[in-house]
């Protein structure tokens, strides 16, 4: 596992890398929890269980900050917070094609099925509003870096409006990407994060370094 990007009595952030899972699977493939409580067992000299439950969770493919709650009253109030839209999410990605605007915003109304989503109407029954805010960091002649912030949150979100955009992330072969990725997963790293520490009352700001393939846009 890699060293915690911060850790306290109530909280454990990593950084995930991509190819791991959060949370175990039922499929017996290793994830950042399993890791993460095998640390916290080894570091406390725990002999029972460990609390410890993903805040929110990362796509397999994705690399970046998660956030792990170490007690119940953690756990419940940053739920809280996520629901209450207090938790500022920022990612980066790589994207196929030139991006023209140097910022804007997606608007798409999506349903998802077992392990992936579509765009929809607007007047679809199960159609759920997506928003996102992004702006262009760095351009090449058929790429563009950008960086995301998330107005809500719905699943595989990033993925579906980016490529509904006509721009799928670089390597994400699920949703229309066309050329490879060099690093692991796909090219869509959660870089910062921002929340109310739910016993301290703290407002904390949290980042995490992308993958070395993230930093050679060519």
């Amino acid at each position: 596992m890699t060293t915690p990007i911060f850790e306290d009595n109530h909280l454990l952030i990593l950084n995930k890398p991509a190819g791991l899972l959060t949370q175990p699977s039922g499929t017996g493939q290793d994830s950042l929890e399993q890791q993460a409580k095998a640390y916290i067992k080894e570091l406390k000299q725990k002999s029972g269980n460990v609390f410890l439950e993903a805040v929110h969770r990362l796509d397999k493919p994705v690399s970046g900050i998660v956030v792990f709650a170490k007690s119940s009253k953690a756990l419940s109030r940053l739920n809280q917070a996520m629901r209450n839209k207090q938790v500022r999410k920022i990612y980066w990605a790589i994207v196929e094609g030139v991006v023209s605007s140097d910022e804007g915003s997606l608007e798409h109304y999506l349903v998802h099925d077992d392990f992936h989503a579509k765009v929809v109407e607007a007047c679809h029954p199960e159609g759920k509003k997506a928003i996102l805010h992004f702006k262009v960091l760095q351009r090449t002649k058929n790429k563009t870096m950008i960086e995301i912030e998330l107005a809500t949150g719905r699943y595989h979100q990033i993925r579906l409006q980016l490529s509904a955009s006509g721009h799928p992330i670089l390597g994400d072969h699920k949703y229309s990407s066309k050329l490879a990725y060099e690093g692991m997963g796909i090219a869509l790293h959660h870089r910062q994060l921002q929340l109310t520490h739910p016993v301290t009352q703290q407002l904390m700001m949290f980042e995490a370094l992308p993958p070395s393939s993230f930093l050679t846009l060519e």
